[in-house]
């Protein structure tokens, strides 16, 4: 066996809201869809037209899965409103993993959401690009840089009525498609 070890600095996000946690989860889960289930299946079966096509016309990023974390408090006799979200784009992160297979380690990314002590909610990731930067690959971190400002975007829309009637951003940003 061969193991290597290294740190690396990871900037923490904390994006604070006085809106209700109820509130900006529903902003949240209208302003980013739920993973299209279409998408794994075609992934398995090898249907890489199809999968292309579904990709294409995608969101920019999507709920992969939610975990209710503070169901889980309800052991310890402390439930809590707070939810972890898997959040990203397959397409995105295959622009990672083509040029770092460990880039898998942290797509899609993680958020959680909690209601704070005073009754406003919290939004608590981990920055993208010091994520992927660890690779140091210029191509991956092209793409990290534009979750950063995608990611940021989003959960600063569900934090404010920054989003339009029918949930679509007031704004986009393309995720840089680095050269193959």
């Amino acid at each position: 066996m061969n193991k290597t070890t290294h740190n690396i600095q990871v900037e923490h996000i904390i994006i604070r809201s006085t809106k209700s946690f109820a509130d900006v989860r529903a902003n949240l889960e209208q302003l980013l869809p739920q993973l299209n289930p279409k998408i794994p299946s075609l992934m398995v079966s090898g249907d890489t037209k199809r999968l292309q096509e579904k990709l294409d016309a995608g969101p920019e990023l999507a709920i992969f899965l939610s975990r209710d974390h503070g169901g889980l408090l309800r052991i310890a006799g402390q439930a809590r409103k707070a939810v972890q979200y898997e959040i990203g784009n397959p397409l995105t992160a295959s622009k990672m993993t083509r040029h770092q297979l460990a880039a898998g380690l942290y797509a899609p990314l993680r958020v959680v959401l909690y209601e704070d002590q005073e009754g406003g909610s919290v939004f608590e990731y981990d920055r993208p690009s010091s994520l992927f930067g660890q690779f140091g690959d210029q191509q991956v971190n092209d793409v990290a840089r534009g979750l950063d400002v995608a990611l940021e975007r989003t959960l600063s829309h569900a934090t404010s009525s920054a989003s339009t009637s029918d949930g679509q951003s007031t704004s986009a940003i393309a995720i840089p498609d680095p050269k193959v």
